[in-house]
Parts: C-alpha cells; structure tokens; sequence
C-alpha cells in the first residue's frame, strides 16, 4: 500500500467530481445520507451513553456511503440495503477506531478544558425565539483555539482509516498511519479541498440568509436547510470517496 502525492491543484476537482457522482443518482445517494445521520440520531437519543454510542458507529456508516460512491462511479446496480452494507466486513476493527476515536476526542476534550476555554455545545431556544417571531438559530459548537491545533492531526489520522480497515483489511493501527502519511503528504490538495468546502458552505449560508430575509419564516427557512444539506452531504461524501481514489488507488489503477 503506497499513498501517493498529488499537485496541489487536484484538490480542486474534488468536489467538482463528487457532484458528478452525486449527480448520477441523487435521490438514492441523499436517501443514505438520511439513513445515516437519522440512524446515529436514533442511537445518540439513548440516555448516558448515546451520544458515545453513535460514536462507534461513525466508522462502519462511513464505509457503507463509501460503498454507495463506489458502486455509483463503477455504474453499478444501488439498493437502499447499501447503508449497512459497512458493518458486513471487518466491523470489529471498525468498532475499534470508533473506541479509539472516542477516547481521543475526551483526551482533546480534557486538555482544551484543562488549559483552554474546552469545547462547548449549544442549543439556541427554540421555544423563546419563536415567540418573539424570531427564526431560531442553528445548533453551534464552539472550539478553544487549543481544540483547534490538537483536532487537525486527530482527524488526519482518522480521515482515511475506516475506508482502509474495511476494503484493505488493515488493522486498527495500520489504518490510522496509513491515513496520517496520506494527509501529510497531500497536505496541499486537502488544503484546497478543504478550501473549497469552506467556500460553498458560505455559500450555502448566504442562501439561506438571503431566505430569511425575504420570507422572515422558519418553516421555509428549515426546509431550506434540508434541501441543502440533501445535496452537500452526498457531494462531500463523493468528493471523499474521489479524493481515497485518487491518493490510494491513482486515477489509472481505480478500484
């Protein structure tokens, strides 16, 4: 296994790509990402232990979406049975990077805490700014800028493990370096990629406030938001999909 190191500018086409994919079967690629996040939702509303919960199931979901991309850029037949077809292959592996991924995040949570502002999470009030006539704002998360700098070689380590446990069998371990050599030597390509995300996101933003401005309602405003999201969410996982490609496999040698 050898990751390979692309130009800067390949980062770019990424997302580009990704839409492509997502483009090829739309209603069945937000299907699964609705499938996911709903499945996680259900878990992390367990009391105590939910929200870790979900945590470890992060890893098999990302792997079953991976397969929905791959099957779709191979244009091969999809069924919605496709979401769970990550657990089918070394899940306890998968489990085990979820267990680590967790008990780093606390290790994160417990320094920015220790010497930082931590990490929070907030619920706006719903109920009051309804109220007030008011649309009620996101759910936010806020980050020590300690939090920050330890999260960027915590998700470079993570970023391709679970795509590399389940279609190379690699362990635990093995995956998580394989990931972080992966990201360092592509830092560029990921930076612009990341870049990319970044500037549609605003995008996204501007629309919906641009929404809320002249409509001033929440019920538009949140089906705004899943619309949205229905199309970003596949293309993000497509542009992962394309971008392991690229690094781990090369564009004349595709799985």
């Amino acid at each position: 296994m050898q990751a390979l190191t692309l130009p800067a500018g390949r980062g770019l086409r990424w997302l580009i790509e990704g839409f492509a994919i997502f483009q090829h079967k739309p209603a069945l690629l937000s299907f699964l990402v609705l499938g996911y996040l709903l499945s996680t939702a259900v878990v992390s509303a367990v009391p105590v232990i939910g929200q870790w919960a979900s945590v470890l199931l992060v890893p098999a979901f990302s792997v079953s979406l991976m397969n929905a991309c791959r099957l779709i850029h191979r244009k091969e037949e999809l069924s919605p049975q496709v979401l769970f077809s990550g657990f089918h292959r070394n899940l306890q592996t998968l489990f085990a990077l979820g267990i680590i991924y967790v008990l780093v995040m606390l290790l994160v949570l417990g320094l920015s805490t220790l010497f930082g502002d931590g990490m929070s999470l907030r619920m706006p009030a719903m109920n009051e700014a309804l109220d007030r006539g008011e649309t009620p704002g996101p759910v936010s998360m806020s980050f020590s800028p300690l939090a920050i700098v330890l999260l960027i070689p915590v998700n470079m380590v993570f970023h391709f493990a679970p795509v590399l446990v389940a279609w190379h069998d690699m362990s635990a371990g093995k995956s998580l370096f394989f990931s972080l050599v992966a990201c360092l030597r592509n830092w560029r390509p990921l930076l612009l990629y990341l870049l990319s995300l970044l500037a549609v996101a605003l995008a996204g933003m501007f629309v919906l406030i641009l929404l809320g401005s002249l409509f001033g309602e929440w019920l538009l405003a949140t089906m705004a938001v899943v619309a949205i999201s229905l199309v970003l969410l596949p293309t993000w996982y497509a542009s992962f999909y394309i971008s392991y490609r690229d690094i781990f496999v090369g564009q004349q040698d595709a799985l």
